[in-house]
């Protein structure tokens, strides 16, 4: 080091010292790491060694297989994330079950379809790899979509307190006509076919349009019915249709109607884990990205984007898949 970078050095060390005051110091250098590659953290363990591990996945807001955008740009798409941690604790022979912890209001019918599948990948296994059993966990809300990845598991346990239900299809089409109409502005659709902009924001629907996606609806619906009569074998077909009409229930409630297994917390859906995989004694991790933090089992996989948690009762932002210019087929609870 010549003596002009020493000086450099020693300048900003004098500065740094200054800025801080008399307050206690720390200076802290963190490795940057090389991979992107998931990490592993214990979060909880029980007593022993070489112990077997449970693993705690987390799926959080809005499912759309779309990246979020955040404050600094686009952020990692939580659909892409959630199979990628999955993948891990499947292919690891030393987790012995996973806790899916879900916090969503549900989101497109494809990505819901695309995690619930991967889910019963993780249950069934494969000839390397022996399946696991899964306990899903509904948080705060684990709502239509929500809980149509929740039917994949082999047991679903709810906080009392959750928002779960909402079993049903939604389309929502925006109709701008009026207002462009104020302002001056007219479109024209120049098209192969009839139906080729059917669900233009520009105008209303036709009563033919209007047929053509009522039958997707009416298809996605009765996928969603078949996946709920699958996981929920005591119930009879026609108490789901009862129940699937749209509406949420609590965790409680749910528990009551034959929807979940058991109203409880994260502890008892770990303990449920144990005695499906028959481990008595595990440690409980849980997977991120490089640098991430881990403290207890409590911590959130990802900081939460404002995009993805708009799902309260009083706001009227729509999440990303909502606000593009086309229209989707939603699992979602959107009060």
């Amino acid at each position: 080091m010549n003596v002009k970078c020493f000086t450099g050095v020693v300048c900003c060390f004098v500065v740094c010292v200054f800025l801080a005051g008399c307050a206690p110091t720390a200076f802290k250098v963190t490795p940057v790491p090389i991979t992107e590659k998931l990490d592993e953290s214990t979060v909880k363990a029980d007593a022993g060694i070489f112990l077997p591990k449970i693993a705690l996945v987390d799926i959080d807001g809005i499912l759309a297989n779309q990246r979020k955008s955040g404050l600094l740009g686009e952020e990692e798409n939580p659909m892409a994330l959630a199979v990628e941690k999955l993948e891990k604790a499947a292919k690891d022979n030393a987790v012995k079950a996973v806790v899916l912890r879900i916090n969503s209001p549900g989101g497109s019918v494809t990505a819901s379809d695309i995690l619930y599948r991967q889910i019963l990948k993780v249950r069934q296994g494969s000839d390397k790899h022996p399946g696991k059993p899964v306990i899903a966990m509904l948080m705060d809300v684990g709502a239509s979509g929500g809980y149509y990845i929740a039917c994949a598991a082999d047991e679903i346990v709810a906080e009392p307190t959750s928002i779960t239900g909402s079993i049903g299809v939604i389309m929502l089409n925006l109709n701008v006509k009026g207002l462009m109409e104020k302002i001056g502005v007219q479109t024209d659709a120049i098209k192969s076919g009839t139906n080729k902009d059917a669900g233009s924001i520009f105008r209303p629907l036709t009563p033919d349009e209007r047929k053509i996606f009522q039958t997707l609806i009416d298809e996605f619906y009765g996928r969603f019915v078949d996946v709920v009569a699958k996981a929920r074998t005591k119930l009879p077909r026609d108490k789901i249709l009862e129940l699937a009409d749209g509406r949420v229930y609590s965790g409680e409630q749910a528990q009551k109607n034959g929807l979940v297994d058991q109203a409880g917390g994260l502890d008892l859906a770990i303990e449920r884990a144990k005695e499906l995989s028959k481990t008595p004694a595990a440690r409980l991790v849980m997977y991120s990205r490089p640098g991430g933090y881990r403290a207890t089992v409590y911590a959130k996989t990802n900081p939460p984007s404002a995009q993805v948690q708009q799902y309260n009762l009083f706001n009227f932002t729509m999440p990303g898949a909502l606000e593009a210019q086309q229209d989707y087929f939603m699992y979602l609870w959107q009060p």
